[in-house]
């Protein structure tokens, strides 16, 4: 049975482009420079941040080996890569879970197939999964994030059941609820140390590691790794208070960068780290800098500092 990724920080990496929308892998070595060195536990390397549905088969390796690489050099000597892998049929995501093991990739992160979402009932769903499972030659992830995927919502007990599978090792809850979280976490059915639930986002990483959580997989930790692993850090300390008035922060600030969208957060990597540019793929437009006037630039200024503080 293969194991699990380690607990920890994970971070949705996004994806950089040049104004022509090719590849910009120098400022994607930068930014996972950065990520790296804050002491993140891994990165997850075409999750919804990074833009996957827009890169070819090609570019999803060339972007996963570029992070690898730059992580083996100066992340945590146990930091993996979660890539995404999630396609609309089988035959490819057992492509990508192939192709994401030969760039460099120690997981596969998938979500329930959703075009056709009335055929997708849960029956379909397990054997997509099981059939992936048999056939990926890393370890999956069950990815839930009913917003991308015509609001299908993986309940408790269907990923319970699929943890059964020694090749399916955690789940990423994006769609926070708690409460399946903790149940998740604390099911019988489950073999302690067998399947690690991370919570999907940074409003609720608190939350859930009082649940039993293995971590978090969070798209403003492309904003703030230090300031992630040292919440972590203030609740495995048992110092509670401490943990609550971060987590607050983080709060605050997830929701301004989830009202922003994906290409604000790179408009907000531009502005407070100077880098990456902001550029997305079409349809996706630039992030205007004015969005941040006012209360988002009070709230994720904050935050900055502290991270460059830590």
């Amino acid at each position: 049975m293969a194991a699990p990724p380690p607990r920890g920080v994970y971070v949705p990496v996004v994806a950089f482009f040049h104004e022509d929308e090719s590849l910009d892998l120098e400022a994607l070595k930068s930014h996972v420079t950065r990520l790296a060195k804050g002491g993140v536990a891994g990165l997850v390397i075409q999750g919804s941040n990074g833009e996957a549905p827009h890169l070819l088969h090609s570019e999803r390796q060339e972007v996963i080996t570029t992070a690898a690489n730059v992580l083996r050099e100066y992340g945590q000597p146990n930091a993996v890569i979660i890539a995404g892998c999630g396609a609309q049929s089988t035959r490819e995501t057992v492509q990508l879970c192939k192709e994401a093991s030969e760039a460099g990739a120690q997981f596969a992160l998938v979500l329930s197939p959703s075009y056709w979402t009335g055929a997708m009932q849960k029956p379909t769903i397990a054997k997509f999964f099981n059939d992936i499972a048999g056939a990926s030659p890393i370890p999956i992830l069950i990815y839930n994030f009913p917003a991308v995927t015509s609001g299908i919502d993986l309940d408790s007990d269907f990923i319970a059941a699929a943890s059964s599978h020694p090749n399916i090792v955690g789940c990423k809850l994006t769609c926070g609820n708690t409460g399946k979280l903790h149940r998740i976490t604390h099911d019988g059915r489950i073999t302690p140390g067998t399947f690690a639930a991370f919570a999907g986002k940074s409003d609720f990483f608190l939350h859930g590691l009082v649940a039993g959580s293995n971590g978090v997989i969070a798209a403003a930790a492309n904003m703030f790794p230090k300031v992630h692993v040292q919440l972590l850090k203030l609740y495995d300390q048992g110092k509670l208070k401490e943990a609550q008035d971060l987590q607050t922060m983080l709060s605050d600030a997830d929701w301004q960068l989830v009202q922003l969208g994906v290409a604000g957060l790179k408009a907000a990597l531009q502005r407070y780290y100077e880098y990456g540019g902001g550029k997305s793929r079409r349809p996706l437009v630039r992030v205007d800098d004015a969005k941040f006037e006012g209360k988002a630039d009070i709230v994720l200024n904050g935050l900055v500092e502290l991270e460059n503080r830590l």
